[in-house]
């Protein structure tokens, strides 16, 4: 069989699971509605949690680098892709985190496997969440490093792990999401702080879906319990309403990862634009308080009543409402039901999640308005009595 046919025949075998994905187009840009295949629907289902991937002074700062600055860096950043843009959303951004130093990437998914990449080898351990995101996941498979996996936001576990490895490894890191993108639940971040320090490990935090939603001024989950990681995981593309991320950390820390992360030191810089926006999502995400109160409030209603509706909503907090469904058809039928109603809502399958707990990933932005919600509500009330 040649190497065509092999990939349609695994292609298939994707279809007949019911793992293939077919991801519907927006038409137009992102918000509360969405035009899918010529419809206006409600989008339930977006990271754009504050509601700027549109805002006025985002496409303004924008448009205003594209004059001045150009649509493209031109090169990595250690040949000539360095520009002014870079270093000062780097500063404002490793400030805003409470590090002394940050290093932009071109997406959250660089980010983690270059830091993870450069930072620990062979020699080394990385112990990580059962639901950290893919692209930790696959950074420590990058690494070479040993890998030991603890059991979701158990401490009890990764205190046993870190006795029992720790000792033998020249470096040691935990990782950790602090709000988990497809259960809607945090880390205890905290407890591993303690316990870094207690057997000399180091500890990452992808705050992906916490910075802008938690924290003073949107400043993270880790900054709201008091906790200050060896380094911290931010992506522009969620709260920012943007694209791209950073790891911040000490100066020491980020002057390695620019010379020693494969995914900075190889790719294209990101274009000024997107640095000169950065800046522009990071003081309205500062003063954003009132979104993140209409975010919370929003989810509250959406988990309270979707559970009253008797359906399987597990405890969490955030913008993140999952609704465990189970069996991979009849998630994607739900969604497909949902739609058909103008309700957009993604059904979420394996490797994504685990294997039997498929489920609608739900989730609010703040500009969500009151009738959007009823109606949405109105919607999945109507699938639930339907059976």
């Amino acid at each position: 069989m040649g190497f065509q046919s092999q990939i349609h025949e695994a292609l298939t075998a994707l279809e007949r699971a019911g793992l293939r994905r077919s991801p519907p187009t927006i038409e137009g840009p992102q918000g509360p509605l969405v035009r899918i295949a010529g419809r206006t629907v409600l989008c339930f289902c977006s990271n754009n949690y504050l509601g700027l991937a549109g805002h006025p002074e985002i496409r303004r700062a924008a448009q205003a680098a594209l004059d001045e600055e150009g649509a493209g860096a031109g090169a990595s950043r250690l040949i000539s892709g360095t520009m002014t843009a870079h270093r000062e959303a780097e500063a404002a951004l490793a400030g805003f985190v409470g590090q002394s130093d940050a290093v932009l990437f071109s997406s959250g998914y660089a980010a983690n496997v270059g830091a993870l990449q450069a930072l620990v080898g062979p020699e080394d351990s990385v112990f990580s969440d059962a639901l950290n995101h893919a692209s930790l996941i696959d950074g420590c498979r990058l690494s070479r490093a040993e890998i030991h996996v603890y059991r979701h936001a158990d401490l009890e576990h990764l205190e046993a792990l870190l006795a029992s490895h720790r000792p033998k490894a020249r470096r040691a890191l935990v990782l950790t999401d602090s709000l988990f993108s497809m259960d809607g639940d945090v880390a205890p971040l905290r407890g591993l702080a303690e316990l870094t320090r207690r057997y000399d490990a180091g500890l990452m935090v992808d705050e992906a879906h916490a910075l802008g939603v938690f924290g003073p001024e949107g400043r993270g989950l880790a900054a709201a319990e008091g906790v200050q990681p060896d380094l911290l995981v931010g992506t522009l593309g969620k709260s920012f309403g943007l694209a791209g991320a950073f790891v911040a950390a000490s100066e020491t820390m980020v002057t390695f990862l620019r010379n020693r992360a494969r995914s900075f030191v190889y790719s294209t810089a990101p274009p000024p634009m997107l640095a000169r926006a950065a800046l522009a999502a990071l003081s309205l995400v500062q003063d954003a308080d009132d979104r993140r109160a209409r975010l919370f409030r929003h989810a509250a209603r959406i988990r309270r009543e979707l559970r009253d509706l008797g359906l399987d909503v597990p405890p969490g907090t955030g913008p993140i409402v999952p609704v465990i469904i189970g069996e991979n058809r009849r998630a994607m039928q739900f969604s497909e039901a949902l739609l058909d109603r103008g309700v957009f809502v993604q059904g979420i399958r394996p490797p994504t999640v685990a294997p039997g707990s498929a489920r609608l990933r739900l989730t609010a932005m703040a500009t969500h308005e009151e009738t959007q919600i009823d109606r949405a509500i109105e919607v999945f009330t109507e699938i639930v009595r339907e059976g």
